[in-house]
């Protein structure tokens, strides 16, 4: 009998995900996260990088609407938004590579994150709190945990997570009771406490020119060396997190009803405290009313994030999905949203060739430039994929993932 030659099977080549094919809850997500996301990174557009390290208001802050600002970005956004978009970053990570051994798109994720770390070092010189290059090297260490069971992701990832935030809250609680005598003593000789420092730097800021470009290279490279890497061991368990809850069908919608309603009830239950002791925090001045309670509450923010998360996923899965669809398409061009809020955000506050407002907003003024380009993009995104299936800078990160030019037209 002749021997019968097995031919090898062929696996179609991957290709990026169609439109069609597009998941509605991950870029509804993602569009959440993308708008909230400028709303905290605002203040490191306009004011120097040691009032954001030191989580210091801009100075002159002090009307009832500077406080009412101050507010909001602290209770609803502060730590909110960075952590579900790094949740969905790690959905991102299966969704692209498959499971660990996959011979096909395992290298295309490779490459994929790599250029993404391209991505972030151009765009790290013109601002320094950029945070793709963090993605990308947290991307690889991800990678070896995406093809893990959902409990096992979400066991560890979220205990991981669940561990930093009781630190947070300990660690919070601790600064607001010390010792005044011991407060002075870490206070004293802070940049950030002096306003000689902060005046120096608004000024190389607004100098023209380079001058405020080589000052923003200056802060990368601290903010790379000396605080990104300590960030890693937060960053990956949020990722394992997110895919956990994507593989359990959380994300989906599929999970049991009951388990919504009790991650509503806990993160709303925190959101609540929080807004509550926050508000008595700040309009008291320099007093602390809550004894450091209002700062503890604040270390949970994880659990208002899955609270945002949980209330837009019920609000599809009852059929309300029209009230969400305006954030999808905000949430496919997040890639493009994201690098233009930087575009604008520095054009406006210290490039040259802008208005050079960099250390003149307050809370107040900053807002009305932060609604004036969430309308913007909540604008200009549908009428770009109403022609294109995908964003223009979405569009070039896939044509040098996957080494060719990718289709952008719809047609």
């Amino acid at each position: 009998m002749a021997a019968v030659e097995i031919q090898p099977s062929v696996l179609p080549a991957p290709e990026p995900v169609r439109p069609k094919d597009r998941i509605h809850n991950l870029d509804m997500l993602r569009g959440w996260a993308i708008l909230g996301i400028l709303a905290v990174n605002a203040i490191s557009f306009a004011w120097p990088f040691q009032l954001t390290m030191a989580d210091l208001p801009p100075p002159g802050s002090d009307t009832q609407a500077d406080l009412i600002g101050l507010w909001i970005t602290d209770v609803f956004f502060a730590d909110k938004f960075r952590t579900l978009f790094t949740m969905l970053f790690g959905v991102s990570i299966f969704l692209v590579g498959g499971e660990r051994f996959d011979e096909q798109r395992g290298p295309l994720l490779t490459r994929r994150l790599m250029w993404l770390g391209l991505f972030g070092i151009l765009h790290g010189l013109i601002w320094y709190g950029d945070i793709l290059l963090h993605y990308a090297y947290c991307g690889l260490l991800m990678m070896l945990m995406r093809s893990w069971k959902p409990k096992r992701l979400l066991w560890v990832g979220g205990g991981i997570t669940l561990l930093w935030g009781v630190i947070a809250v300990l660690g919070y609680w601790a600064m607001a009771n010390m010792p005044p005598e011991f407060e002075a003593q870490m206070q004293a000789g802070q940049p950030a406490s002096d306003p000689a420092a902060i005046a120096a730097a608004i000024e190389l800021y607004r100098a023209g020119g380079l001058a405020p470009f080589i000052e923003n290279a200056k802060v990368l490279a601290t903010f790379q060396l000396m605080v990104s890497p300590f960030l890693i061991p937060i960053t990956v368990p949020l990722m394992m997190l997110g895919l956990g809850l994507f593989k359990s069908g959380y994300l989906h919608g599929k999970a049991p009803l009951w388990t919504y309603l009790t991650v509503v009830a806990i993160g709303g239950a925190n959101l609540i405290a929080f807004a509550v002791l926050r508000w008595q925090d700040i309009m008291a001045g320099e007093a602390d009313p809550t004894n450091g309670l209002a700062a503890a509450a604040g270390g949970m923010a994880f659990l208002i994030t899955l609270f945002y998360a949980s209330v837009l996923i019920l609000l599809v899965r009852f059929g309300l999905q029209p009230l969400t669809a305006w954030l999808v398409p905000v949430g496919r061009m997040a890639f493009t949203n994201y690098l233009t809020q930087t575009l604008i955000m520095v054009t406006l506050y210290y490039a040259p060739w802008g208005p050079t407002w960099f250390g003149q907003h307050d809370p107040v003024q900053m807002w009305t430039v932060v609604v004036a380009i969430w309308a913007a993009q909540l604008i200009w995104s549908p009428l770009w994929l109403s022609r294109f299936s995908m964003g223009p800078l979405e569009w070039a990160w896939r044509c040098l993932t996957y080494g060719r030019m990718v289709p952008i037209s719809r047609g």
